[in-house]
């Protein structure tokens, strides 16, 4: 009898083991498989990297200063080792190794790949998580305890498992929301949230010295970053600023991040992260009682795309409403977004406030429906729907907060900064997404229901970088640059955009021999303001000068988009193209230039037509101008198309191009607004 027990207990653990392997092991075992290290030389011998022609590397160039300013190109999200979520994907390059990769250093990929910047930046800000300062700051040292050892093992082994855990714990508080019907589709419903603290740490709660060890531990790391970026800050060369990541979550992957940079020698002796405060407001409020003196800050939010909502509406992240001086806080403190990046265009989105098809760009999320919380495109989730809803706040409020310039960058993971070739993109999470083969496969465990926001593939891009007009290459400079918003956003590539409105300039300045002196000297540059007097009633002339970047693909069209708020209190948009390449015209019924022909062999990945220009240049009136109305206008510049990453890999691989995603791609810039603020 006890023998026959015995037995059917043993098979019971049999059986229970054989359930939890095909249920829980059996993915574990195959995500080990497809992001380890151990296997990423067997993946990375499946390419060929010669099978891509690229152009060499270019030197530095430095400008020397320049009253009417030069353009500097820059990355202000960047991720090293020492970001927690970094090190979980297997990221080993260091903060010092960003920074000679900024310099134009070649280095390797955590999956063996080359990479190297096709010309060096000109600045760089590197924004590991702040949420992660203090929680690894003694993995390195001698007679830890076990507890200690423990949490540095499992924060320092790669495991996207434990990353998801982490980051579920990022939010308390109600998720889940009834369903209202009265409610339409796709409008933020606010929800009461707490941050994290970093009592819930185990290594903070249970380790010897507790919470007060690991805030000292915090600013320990903290005070590294600056003396870091001190050490490697070479004016006329390289800008460096001391910055970090705020990171609240959101449910389902969702964000509302913001990058913080600072300038000035008295920083704070601490860097606010979402352990501490639990909304905008309050980090914006915190960081102006600390950052006094010579200091100074703005913030930069990212991912407006996937912040489900939140980034554009009156609500913050733990429920609570702006008010008033929410508000001025945030027109005070936070004068940019980051409109590209890695995860996809935060634009625009076909079908939310918008029917401009370029809004499908890098673009994978459907309005919402009816219910539907997260995945989807929010009626306030993108920049120019909070472009016009800053109109909107204008008139309620008597000032406007959400007038804010536009930048790329990359969020890149890999301690890479800038790096945004197409053809030089080695993924941007470390393990998972290099070598190429763990670019193009679906990951691990992934069902036939994931969606396209969470694949690689899929969802992400080679990231864009930040351009900045400035008289020359220093902090003080680039920072006043910032903000003054005299900045522009690429998609990659290094196109030139320049962009001025004003009534003291006319159609004679493209003739002029010095057209940026005279538009500068009539008028105001991007990111500028528009106050119309008694005789200005007629449009103003806006010039627009675009010059392609010749290491990627001639120009094709220059686009304005003019957004308004009529008398009624409701916003408009209209999209559409001032100039052509190749002397096509702007047909008059759509607005659109005549597609002209241009094409990749997708066998080599060059050009199969001498389409395109290298320069557009032009000026352009509104022809419904109305200098009662408030109203912005940007420009969007487009390319001849290229090869999107994705089929580069394909090359290096002998293989064909996946279907589910373009194989070319139109690369662009995207200027900062210039407002027309009409009088009371």
């Amino acid at each position: 009898m006890f023998k026959k027990l015995l037995l059917g207990f043993l098979a019971l653990i049999v059986l229970g083991a054989a359930i939890a392997w095909f249920t829980v092991g059996r993915n574990l075992y195959d995500m080990r498989e497809a992001m380890g290290r151990h296997t990423a030389p067997a993946d990375y011998a499946l390419q060929d990297d010669t099978r891509v022609s690229a152009p060499p590397p270019e030197p530095r160039v430095v400008q020397p200063p320049n009253p009417l300013k030069n353009v500097y190109w820059g990355d202000t999200h960047v991720h090293t080792h020492e970001s927690f979520d970094a090190a979980l994907f297997g990221t080993t390059l260091t903060i010092e190794d960003a920074y000679r990769f900024a310099r134009g250093e070649a280095l390797r990929s955590d999956g063996g790949e080359r990479m190297q910047l096709s010309r060096p930046l000109d600045f760089v800000a590197i924004t590991d998580h702040a949420e992660g300062f203090g929680t690894r700051t003694r993995c390195g040292d001698a007679g830890l305890s076990w507890l200690e050892s423990t949490n540095c093992s499992m924060m320092e082994t790669p495991n996207v498992l434990v990353f998801s855990y982490i980051r579920a714990r990022g939010i308390r508080g109600s998720q889940e929301l009834e369903p209202d019907p009265d409610v339409p589709a796709g409008v933020y419903r606010p929800r009461a949230r707490e941050h994290p603290v970093r009592d819930a740490l185990p290594i903070c709660s249970r380790g010897e010295g507790g919470v007060e060890r690991c805030e000292r531990d915090a600013r320990t790391d903290w005070e590294r970053y600056i003396a870091l970026a001190d050490a490697h800050n070479e004016p006329g060369v390289l800008t460096t600023f001391a910055a970090y990541e705020y990171s609240p979550t959101l449910p389902d992957t969702g964000k509302h991040h913001r990058n913080v940079l600072f300038k000035g020698e008295d920083l704070p002796g601490h860097a606010i992260s979402s352990l501490d405060v639990g909304n905008a407001i309050d980090l914006w409020r915190g960081l102006e009682e600390t950052c006094t003196g010579d200091c100074d800050f703005l913030t930069i939010p990212h991912n407006m795309n996937k912040g489900w909502g939140l980034f554009y509406s009156r609500y913050t992240w733990d429920g609570g409403s702006y008010d008033d001086e929410g508000w001025r806080l945030r027109k005070r403190r936070e004068p940019l977004a980051e409109m590209y990046q890695i995860k996809g265009a935060s634009e625009c989105a076909l079908g939310v406030g918008a029917t401009d098809e370029e809004c499908a760009f890098s673009q994978v999320f459907e309005p919402c429906e009816q219910g539907q919380e997260t995945g989807c495109a929010f009626e306030t989730g993108f920049a120019r729907q909070g472009l016009k809803i800053g109109l909107e706040l204008d008139r309620e409020l008597g000032f406007n907060p959400l007038a804010f310039g536009m930048v790329g960058s990359t969020d890149t993971h890999n301690g890479n900064p800038g790096d945004v070739e197409e053809w030089d993109y080695v993924g941007k999470v470390g393990l998972i997404s290099s070598p190429a083969i763990r670019r193009l496969r679906d990951r691990a465990g992934a069902g036939p229901d994931q969606k396209p926001y969470q694949s690689i593939l899929q969802f992400h891009t080679s990231g864009g970088l930040a351009a900045v007009w400035a008289e020359e290459n220093t902090r003080d400079a680039i920072f006043a640059a910032m903000k003054r918003r005299e900045v522009y956003a690429t998609s990659g590539p290094r196109m030139t955009l320049r962009f001025f409105a004003g009534w003291g300039f006319d159609e004679s300045v493209v003739e002029a021999s010095d057209p940026v002196a005279a538009a500068t000297a009539g008028g105001v540059p991007m990111g500028g303001v528009l106050r119309p007097g008694e005789g200005d009633t007629e449009s103003p002339t806006f010039y627009v000068g675009a010059l392609a970047d010749w290491m990627s693909a001639p120009l094709q069209r220059v686009q304005i988009i003019k957004g308004w708020i009529d008398a009624e209190g409701n916003t408009h948009e209209k999209v559409q193209d001032i100039i052509c390449a190749d002397g096509l015209e702007v047909d008059p019924n759509t607005l659109r230039c005549p597609d002209n022909g241009a094409s990749v062999d997708l066998a080599t990945c060059t050009p199969t037509r001498d389409t395109g220009a290298m320069q557009l240049t032009t000026v352009w009136k509104d022809p419904d101008f109305d200098p009662s109305q408030g109203a912005f206008y940007y420009v969007r510049a487009l390319q001849n198309p290229t090869c999107r990453w994705s089929t580069y890999d394909a090359l290096r691989l002998g293989r064909e191009p996946d279907p589910r995603v373009p194989t070319t791609l139109r690369e662009r810039v995207w200027s900062s607004p210039i407002w027309i603020d009409p009088p009371e």
